[in-house]
């Protein structure tokens, strides 16, 4: 896959991250020069794990984003599509119940889940608002949808280094450094092409959320929104 669209094909994807599973987590640490630690635990505050809430995590990868909020003693599902990442992530993680599953078309009951979050992955789905319509879908009234997402710097001049930082430095890195290069060049346009902070917004409101907010992080390098099933 060499352009990223808002067409993607899912097998093309779901192949993608197979082929990037293993040195996933440490590929994301160097391109995103050592900021998506600090990142995920961010997402994990807003989240606000604890005893007893039932969490779906989906594109949960290797599980990075999982263990944090099983340690807080919720109960949580990482899920995703990427045969390749679920053996990775349950290599890592043998204790959390990795789980199949398409964001377009989850299989959970409605009203399962206190909290459905995705993390870096809603941007690969085929269809943004189908996704955002589903985890509606499984999150009982009152729940809350959390999205960690690349988004748009706010300051114009870093925006600019940044950009230019995801469209050359960053392929370059990764032919050095991975195996599926390719991959990378994806990502970088994925995020390139993906709606601002107010953008993103508009579509999880439309989507049937309320109550939409985010919080920029490393000056909106990521942004990340929470909104509530009313």
């Amino acid at each position: 896959m060499s352009r990223a669209n808002l067409d993607k094909d899912p097998d093309e994807v779901a192949a993608m991250f197979d082929g990037v599973a293993k040195r996933y987590d440490l590929l994301n640490d160097l391109l995103s020069l050592g900021r998506t630690k600090a990142w995920r635990k961010v997402t994990t505050a807003t989240i606000a794990p604890k005893a007893g809430m039932k969490i779906l995590d989906l594109a949960a990868g290797t599980g990075s984003s999982s263990a944090p909020l099983a340690a807080a003693g919720a109960d949580v599902i990482p899920a995703d599509f990427s045969e390749g990442m679920l053996a990775a992530g349950r290599l890592r993680h043998p204790d959390l119940p990795f789980t199949k599953a398409d964001a377009l078309n989850l299989p959970f009951e409605a009203n399962t889940f206190d909290v459905v979050t995705i993390s870096f992955g809603l941007r690969n789905t085929t269809d943004i608002d189908k996704a955002l319509r589903e985890a509606l879908r499984v999150t009982k009234s009152g729940g809350a949808l959390v999205v960690a997402e690349f988004s748009a710097p706010t300051f114009r001049p870093f925006r600019t280094i940044y950009t230019n930082y995801l469209m050359r430095a960053l392929p370059v890195i990764a032919r050095r450094t991975s195996s599926n290069p390719d991959a990378y060049v994806y990502l970088a346009e994925s995020i390139r092409a993906w709606p601002d902070q107010a953008a993103l917004a508009d579509r999880i409101t439309a989507a049937g959320w309320s109550q939409v907010a985010w919080q920029n992080l490393t000056g909106g390098v990521v942004a990340v929104h929470r909104a509530i099933k009313a």
